[in-house]
Parts: C-alpha cells; sequence; structure tokens
C-alpha cells in the first residue's frame, strides 16, 4: 500500500510540473506582441556636460522613462568639457549635442550644417553687488566688466547694441575682464569687477547666495531690440545629414523631451532627485536653479520667433547682409 502511494504521488507531481510549464507557455505567448517578439528600440544618443543644465532634464526623463514611453531608447554620454561635446558629435561618436546658437551658425558658415532644436532660452544674467550704484547703461561707463564667454558672449553683444541705441559706447569706455564664470564670480565677490555678465545657473547662484542683484534683464534688452524675450539660444543639435535621415525619432525625442519640462515646471518634487546634479548644497541656490530653469523653457519654434533668432544671429555678426541658419536647420514639432 506504501509503495503504492509513493508511485501515485510520483505521478501527481509529475502532472503538476507539466500543467505548471504549460500555464507559464500560454501565459508567455498571451504577453507577446501579435507577429513574433517585439524589436528593439532606436537609440538616440547625446553628449552632455556631466553637471550641465541640459544633464538635469534629460536625467528626469531617462528616470521616469519617457524615452521608453515614446519609442526611443535615450543614451547619455557625460563629457567634461563643451569641447569634448562639440568634437563628440562633430565626429559622428554621438548622435547630437547641447550647443548655443552662435556654435552652430559658425558650423554652417563653415559648411556644416547642423539642425537646431531648441533647449533653453536663459540666455544669462548682467549682476551687481546688492549695494552698488549701477542703476542704469550710464552707470557702466569708467567700470570694471567681467564677461563670461569671450567677445563674443551674446550678453555682452546685447548690452552694447542697446547702449548704441541710447548713443551710449561701452567698448573703449569700459575696462572689460574676461575669463571662466566661476572666477568672475569669485572676482565680483571680492570686488575685482564691478558688473558681470555671466551665464544664467552661475548668475542664480550668486542671487540665491545673497548679496547680489540684476542690474539688466535680458529681456529687457531683448525687447529693447525689439526682439521676443522667449528665444531658446541653446538647444540640442544634431549633423543635417543624420536628421534627414532620422525624422521620426527626432520627433519623439521632441515629444519626450517636452513632457520632460512640463513634468519639471509642474511638480516640484521632481527636483529632489536631481538635486546631487546640480550641487546645490544650499536651499537659496537650489531653489534659484529650479525658478531659472523653468523659467527658461522656451514654446515650440513659430516663425516669427525663427525669423527673431535670425535677427539676433545678424546682430552678433555686427552686419545686417550676414546669412544667418536657414528656417528649414530650426526644428519644428509635426503635427
Amino acid at each position: 500500500m506504501g509503495a503504492l502511494t509513493g508511485v501515485l504521488c510520483d505521478r501527481l507531481c509529475r502532472y503538476l510540473l507539466v500543467f505548471s510549464c504549460f500555464s507559464v507557455t500560454l501565459t508567455a505567448l498571451a504577453d507577446a506582441p501579435p507577429g513574433g517578439p517585439a524589436e528593439p528600440l532606436p537609440v538616440l544618443s547625446l553628449s552632455v556636460l556631466q553637471f550641465g543644465t541640459a544633464h538635469w532634464e534629460l536625467d528626469h526623463l531617462q528616470r521616469q522613462q519617457l524615452d521608453l514611453a515614446h519609442g526611443f531608447t535615450l543614451e547619455v554620454r557625460e563629457v567634461a568639457n563643451l569641447a569634448a561635446s562639440h568634437l563628440a558629435v562633430s565626429s559622428g561618436d554621438v548622435n547630437g549635442a547641447v550647443a548655443d546658437l552662435l556654435w552652430v551658425q559658425s558650423r554652417y558658415d563653415s559648411g556644416a550644417p547642423f539642425l537646431y532644436l531648441p533647449f533653453s532660452s536663459a540666455i544669462g544674467d548682467i549682476v551687481v553687488p546688492e549695494n552698488s550704484p549701477i542703476q542704469a547703461l550710464p552707470d557702466l561707463l569708467g567700470k570694471r566688466i567681467g564677461v563670461a564667454g569671450g567677445p563674443d558672449a551674446k550678453g555682452w553683444i546685447l548690452l552694447q547694441k542697446v547702449a548704441q541705441q541710447q548713443g551710449i559706447e561701452l567698448a573703449g569706455n569700459v575696462d572689460v575682464q574676461y575669463a571662466a564664470p566661476p572666477l568672475l564670480s569669485q572676482a565680483l565677490r571680492r570686488g575685482q569687477v564691478d558688473a558681470l555678465i555671466t551665464y544664467w545657473h552661475f548668475a542664480a547662484r550668486l542671487k540665491g547666495e545673497g548679496g547680489v542683484r540684476t542690474a539688466f534683464s535680458m529681456d529687457d534688452l531683448l525687447s529693447a531690440l525689439e526682439l521676443n524675450p522667449d528665444l531658446p539660444v541653446l538647444g540640442y543639435v544634431f549633423p543635417e545629414s543624420w536628421a534627414d535621415r532620422n525624422p521620426t525619432l527626432l520627433s519623439r525625442f521632441d515629444r519626450a523631451l517636452r513632457q520632460a519640462k512640463a513634468e519639471l515646471a509642474a511638480n516640484p518634487a521632481h527636483w529632489a532627485a536631481l538635486r546631487p546634479l546640480m550641487r546645490a548644497e544650499d536651499d537659496g541656490v537650489f531653489q534659484a536653479l529650479r525658478e531659472g530653469f523653468v523659467a527658461g523653457i522656451p514654446e515650440p519654434l513659430d516663425p516669427s520667433r525663427i525669423n527673431d533668432l535670425q535677427r539676433l544671429l545678424r546682430l552678433s555678426a555686427g552686419t545686417q547682409n550676414h546669412r544667418p541658419l536657414p528656417d528649414s536647420l530650426f526644428f519644428r514639432p509635426t503635427p
């Protein structure tokens, strides 16, 4: 009797094992997409600065799997400086990178066109110590001005153009000092420069730490030149030949990117995960960086704003005869 019971138990276990395997197989078949296994998603590779502001939104995009939701896989390759990022996209090591509009224009002038997809309209800021007597453009005459980014910095160009409208020639009548943004931030704190034209996130840090104020708003300078203040001067750039071959992938990236920006603008709680990338130990700095980023989120391009971007490029070149980027190199979302 005992032997018979053992045989029955053994057979029962075998039946249960076969049934279990059969059930798993049915479940897998039910979950599989029609027509066989799903094809791998296309990959979009981007070169970004490790602690650059674009990395913030791309990190959120990946963290929330917005790339997968929109039908592609985003691959972020971190680099230490802009030169390395520009080299990576120019050599084809990556599909795209973040670049300044003036860099894209210079590549177009040299016969290497890039498609420009807007990232940020935050041009920069012109800041002074909180107790500075500088209130209007004439107050800059004879002063020491620090300029981040060199003679071609957009903030410096815009400031000079607006001053010229008022009959003020800044070049030659101010002491201009060009240097890296962190060095100029220290120089402003030490009183070695009277005013500082710098990138928006360096200005945000200074103001978040306290004791510094905006002297001249970039929005006001653009408006004085009859330009739309919401002009995306930073963008994701892709070689035109690659972009022509991958319009669907670019559209998916654009939709995922706009969703990431909308989520970051609508829900401050998302920013807690980004704080290590922002290197913002101070709460005031953290808040200033978050608010500055959100303020710089641009609207999709339309013909009017593309025209203003082209006018800005002519102003930067110093001649109205300069041939700016054509309309075809400005990305616009498909309906």
